[in-house]
Formats: C-alpha cells, structure tokens, sequence
C-alpha cells in the first residue's frame, strides 16, 4: 500500500493530533496529499499537510474547507471524518444541559453531515470518492455515566454513514465506518485525568475505572496508528468493494457477535 493513494487528494479533520495525526500520516506514507483542519496550527510547523484552520461546530467551516480544497487542488478523492470528541461532563442525564447535547451533536454528528454534504457534489461528479467516518464504540455500548450525548450522535452518525453508502454507492463512492475503542490520545488522557478530579481519585485509578466499564479482553489502549492503519486500507483499492459496514478497533471490547 506504499503508493496506494499517489496523486489522491485527501481531507482528515481534526487532523493534528492522537488519532488524526497519525491518520494523516498514514496517507500521506501512502502517496496522498493531505489537508488537515483543526481549531489551531499544528506545534509541528515542519509538517507537510496543508492546514485549514476550522472550527467544525460552526456550520459556516464546511464550507471555508470545501472551497479551499477545490480552488487549490479541483478534486476530493477520501473524506476522513476524525474530528470529535465528548464534550460533556458525566453523571448522567441530570448534567445535561441543553448546550451540551447541542455542542456534541455539532462536533460529532452534524459537521461530518455539513462537511459530505459540500464535497460530494466533487466526487459524484468524478464518479469515485471514499468517506470514512470516525465513530466510536460507545455508540453501540454507551456508559450513561460519562458519554450519554456523545454516545448518541455518534448512534446517528453510524446510521447516517450507513444510509449514504446506499445512497452514493451507484455514483462509485463508498462510505464506511470505523469505531475505535479506548485509544491513547492527548483527548482521552485529558478524559480520564477529569474523572480524577472529579471523583478524588488517582488518574491510575480513573484508568481502571474506564477500562474496567468498557471491558477490553486485550487489556491496553489502542495507539493512534492501529487505528490509521484500518483507515488506510478502508481508502484504498484494496478495499473497493467494501461500503456500508461499521468496523470495530476496540481490542475485543464490544460484547457482542
């Protein structure tokens, strides 16, 4: 896969770090040239991704990003919908306010759908284009503890996935999705260490308390790359007749067949 994706011009939101980073990367060692969006520059300055500044919960970005991408390079060939994160305190329904069930279905729902919506119209137009959405295993096995709205739009991203991938497949465009479980990223890190605070505990012991609710017969983390390295294949044409499914990377999490 080495060159797999050589002249393909591909978009990997919240493409800076954790998982998205190495995303990028991965396409990039595959022969893409990559855009990355996130709220703030890269620390990397040498980084050879092209940088769109974007703040996704506002809907006016996908736009900015979907004009840029076709002023500069006039094609889309791979959609990486990374950006995301839960946004909101635990504790259940009674912490949620009305702005974080909006704030979280913005960041992890609703800019996936705005960003598809502005770029398909390319690829349909040169009948090939692959969008991989990122979701997460809390979608199919939510923890109403820390991750009830997050767990929600991310349900409805999986489902949206899987209705435009019935819907595009004709126009040779396929959608697929992959559900990462508990990966080491500066974002789940910042997690747990709020589960400390929160509860007066040791980060070590808010660490087992997340392990030990989601269950991972593997017994670590996920690193970034064991993640880009599915979305790397799901991209490529070694994939090509692969749509409509919803991969699980969660080290054996997901208790069910």
């Amino acid at each position: 896969m080495s060159s797999s994706l050589k002249g393909q011009v591909v978009l990997v939101t919240g493409g800076t770090k954790g998982i998205g980073k190495a995303i990028a990367g991965k396409l990039s060692d595959a022969g893409a040239q990559v855009v990355v969006t996130a709220r703030n520059a890269p620390k990397d300055k040498a980084s050879e991704h092209h940088f769109i500044a974007a703040d996704l919960v506002q809907p006016e970005s996908a736009e900015i990003i979907a004009k840029e991408i076709v002023e500069k390079y006039g094609r889309i060939d791979v959609i990486v919908n990374n950006a995301g994160a839960n946004l909101s305190p635990g504790g259940g329904f009674s912490a949620l306010s009305d702005e974080h069930w909006y704030n979280d279905w913005q960041l992890n729902f609703m800019s996936a759908v705005r960003l598809n919506k502005m770029l398909l119209p390319v690829m349909i137009q040169q009948k090939s284009g692959v969008i991989i959405n990122i979701s997460t295993g809390v979608a199919k096995q939510p923890i109403w503890e820390m991750t009830m709205s997050y767990s929600s739009a991310k349900a409805a991203l999986n489902v949206y996935s899987k209705a435009l991938a019935n819907e595009v497949g004709a126009k040779g465009i396929r959608v697929n999705v992959v559900s990462p479980g508990v990966v080491k990223t500066p974002l789940m890190l910042e997690f747990i260490e709020g589960i400390a605070t929160s509860s007066n505990i040791t980060a070590e012991e808010a660490f087992s308390t997340v392990m030990n609710k989601v269950g991972v017969p593997l017994g670590r983390m996920a690193e970034p790359e064991e993640i880009a390295d599915l979305v790397a294949f799901l991209a490529s044409p070694q994939a090509k007749y692969i749509t409509g499914a919803n991969y699980s990377v969660d080290g054996g999490a997901l208790p069910i067949v």
